[in-house]
C-alpha cells in the first residue's frame, strides 16, 4: 500500500494525509480496547473480563465447580530462530494433557520474552480426537476471547488470561490450544522440553478440526503457559517447581510419564479418601533450573527458582500446596565448589514466600548422580550436606525422599540401574514412576505450620 501511494497513483497529498490520520486514529482506538485484560507476567491476575461483545462460537462458563490448574508450563526462554518474525502467518497448535477434567476452561498466553507486542487475532480450544493428535474431537472446537474480544495484543513482558468457555474437558485427555498471529512479534516465548509433540500450520487454521493442515511438528510449547478448568474433581492445585527431573527429560515423549503425572494420577484415584486431599497437579519444572542463579538476557533465560517463584508458583490458580525439587543444578553448574549453606538458604527463602501465603511446602531430597559427567567427590559432599538439612526438617514442612527411593542400595552415590535413563542423572520411565509413588499423599494436606 505504501509503495503505491509513494508512486502518486492518482492520490492527492491532502487526501493521502487525511486518510492516514483516520487510519492512525482507528488503530489507537482499537489498540486501547484490546489491551484490556492483559497483565504483567509476574503472576498477577489480569483485569476482569469485560462483558458483552462476544464473538460467534464463544460460550458462557458453567456456574458450578472450582477453578483449578489442569496443566501448566513455565516460560523458559526465547525460541532460537524466532527473533525477527516470531510465528507470523502461522497457526500454533499446542497439545497439552489435562490432569483433571472440567466443564469450562480458560488459558494463559505469555509474551514474557517478546521484544515487541504479540498480536493474536484468532485463538481456539478443543479436545484432541486422540492422544497427541492434531485433529479435534467432534463438536469440541471453541473460539476463545479476551475481555470479550476475539483479538488480543500482549505487550512485551506481559501475559493475557482468556475468557472462560464452556467445554467438557475429560480428565486424562489431551487438549488443543491454537493461536494465530498475522504479524511479526519478535522472539517466541516457549518451553523447550515439552516431552510432547505439538503442531504448526501455514495461515489461519485456528478452527481447523481435521488437523490435516498441521504438517509441521515441534517438541516445544509456544506462548501457552496454563490451562485452567472449572472442575468438580478438585478443590485446589498443587504446584511443583523443579528442574529437568521435574520437567521429565528422558521420559517417553507423548506418554505423560513424568513423576508429576504419576502423582496427579494417584491423587485423582485416591481423592477424598482418608487424609488424601482433592488436588490437581501442575508442573513448573524448567530443565537446567537452579535455586539461586538465572541464565543470561533480559528477562533472564531459565530464571532462577527464587526469581520466578512468585509468577510460576504463587501466581497459579487456587494454589493449596507447593512441592520443591531444586538444588542439583546449583551443584552441577557451579564451576567451583558449591556452598551447601547458600543452597539451603535459597530453599528456605522459597518456603518463607509460600508460608506468607499460608501454603504448605513439601520438599525433595537431591538424587545421586555418580557416573554423570559432572560428578565429583566434592559435589557429592555438597549433595549429602543439603540432604542432611532437608532430612533434619530444617527446610520444608514435609519431605519426599527421592534419594532414598531411587539410589542403588549397593552404591548410594548412583541411581539404581533400572531407575537410570542411562545418563546417570535423569530417571527412566520406571524411575519417574517410583518417584511419583514414593510420595505420601497425605503430606500435601493442610496449611503452613504456625511457626513462620
Amino acid at each position: 500500500m505504501t509503495k503505491r501511494h509513494a508512486g502518486g497513483a492518482g492520490v492527492s497529498p491532502a487526501r493521502h494525509g487525511a486518510l492516514l490520520a483516520a487510519i492512525i486514529a482507528v488503530i489507537v482506538l482499537f489498540s486501547t480496547a484490546i489491551y484490556v485484560g492483559v497483565s504483567t507476567d509476574d503472576g498477577g491476575e489480569p483485569a476482569s473480563p469485560a462483558k458483552g461483545n462476544t464473538p460467534r462460537n464463544s460460550a458462557a462458563p458453567a456456574s458450578t465447580g472450582t477453578w483449578v490448574g489442569s496443566w501448566s508450563a513455565s516460560p523458559a526462554g526465547a525460541e532460537p530462530g524466532t527473533e525477527t518474525n516470531g510465528m507470523a502467518g502461522r497457526s500454533v497448535r499446542n497439545v497439552v494433557h489435562a490432569g483433571v477434567g472440567g466443564k469450562s476452561a480458560r488459558i494463559t498466553l505469555s509474551n514474557l520474552y517478546g521484544q515487541q507486542p504479540l498480536t493474536i487475532t484468532h485463538a481456539t480450544l478443543a479436545v484432541a480426537a486422540a492422544p497427541g493428535a492434531a485433529a479435534a474431537a467432534a463438536d469440541s472446537m471453541r473460539r476463545l476471547t479476551f475481555a470479550g474480544g476475539g483479538t488480543v495484543v500482549i505487550p512485551p513482558g506481559r501475559q493475557a488470561l482468556s475468557d472462560a468457555v464452556r467445554i467438557t474437558v475429560p480428565r486424562g485427555g489431551d487438549v488443543l490450544v491454537t493461536t494465530y498471529s498475522p504479524t511479526p512479534s519478535g522472539p517466541v516465548t516457549y518451553h523447550s522440553q515439552a516431552r510432547q509433540i505439538s503442531y504448526t500450520a501455514e495461515g489461519d487454521r485456528a478452527e481447523d478440526v481435521t488437523g490435516t493442515a498441521y504438517t509441521s511438528q515441534t517438541p516445544y510449547w509456544r506462548y501457552l503457559t496454563a490451562l485452567d478448568v472449572l472442575s468438580n474433581e478438585a478443590d485446589g492445585t498443587v504446584v511443583v517447581i523443579g528442574d529437568s527431573l521435574t520437567d521429565g527429560v528422558t521420559s517417553t515423549v507423548g506418554a505423560n510419564r513424568r513423576w508429576t503425572d504419576v502423582l496427579s494420577d494417584r491423587l485423582r484415584e485416591a481423592a477424598g479418601s482418608g487424609d488424601v486431599p482433592r488436588y490437581s497437579v501442575v508442573n513448573q519444572g524448567i530443565s537446567g533450573n537452579q535455586v539461586l542463579a538465572s541464565g543470561l538476557g533480559r528477562p533472564a533465560e531459565n530464571p532462577s527458582g527464587l526469581s520466578r517463584f512468585q509468577r510460576d508458583v504463587l501466581g497459579r490458580t487456587n494454589v493449596r500446596a507447593v512441592v520443591v525439587d531444586l538444588g542439583v543444578n546449583d551443584i552441577l553448574r557451579n564451576p567451583n565448589r558449591a556452598d551447601p549453606d547458600r543452597i539451603v538458604f535459597g530453599l528456605r527463602k522459597l518456603v518463607r514466600q509460600a508460608h506468607a501465603r499460608g501454603l504448605r511446602v513439601v520438599g525433595a531430597t537431591l538424587m545421586p548422580f555418580q557416573g554423570h559427567r559432572g560428578y565429583s567427590d566434592n559435589r557429592e559432599a555438597v549433595r549429602q550436606a543439603v540432604n542432611a538439612h532437608i532430612r533434619a526438617g530444617r527446610v520444608y514442612d514435609d519431605v519426599v525422599d527421592f534419594d532414598k527411593a531411587l539410589r542403588d542400595p549397593y552404591n548410594p552415590r548412583r541411581l539404581r540401574s533400572d531407575y537410570d535413563s542411562g545418563d546417570h542423572l535423569h530417571p527412566s520411565d520406571k524411575g519417574y514412576r517410583k518417584m511419583g509413588h514414593s510420595f505420601d499423599l497425605g503430606s500435601l494436606k493442610g496449611s503452613a505450620p504456625a511457626r513462620l
